[in-house]
């Protein structure tokens, strides 16, 4: 045998085993590096933190308003609350009041 034909049979041997390793190689990186990866939990854990704090505001929101709801209930409307939302969408204020406009975001 030649020395070339040496080579080129050691050459198809090791082509599959090569190829083997960079198909395994790939798959590793894939796995830490891809979308669904190791890096990408800290991301999402960042992602859920976030969503937590934006949760917990939702949520002290849907109790103020689920405490305004009760406060209107037909059966036991508050007096307050029921007088001030009529004064609010009817405009009746008394001729000697001072009414001072507020921004929405400094009403609450």
């Amino acid at each position: 045998m030649t020395q070339r034909h040496k080579f080129r049979k050691s050459m198809h041997r090791a082509a599959g085993p090569a190829i083997a390793v960079m198909v395994v190689l790939a798959m590793i990186g894939y796995i830490i590096f891809g979308p669904t990866g190791l890096y990408a939990w800290g991301d999402y854990g960042q992602s859920v933190e976030k969503q937590r704090v934006i949760l917990s505001e939702l949520t002290k929101r849907q109790t103020e308003l689920q405490n305004r709801v009760n406060l209107l209930d037909r059966r036991r409307v508050d007096p307050d609350l029921a007088e001030e939302y009529v004064r609010e969408k009817l405009g009746a204020y008394h001729p000697d009041e001072v009414i001072i406009p507020m921004e929405p975001e400094a009403k609450r």
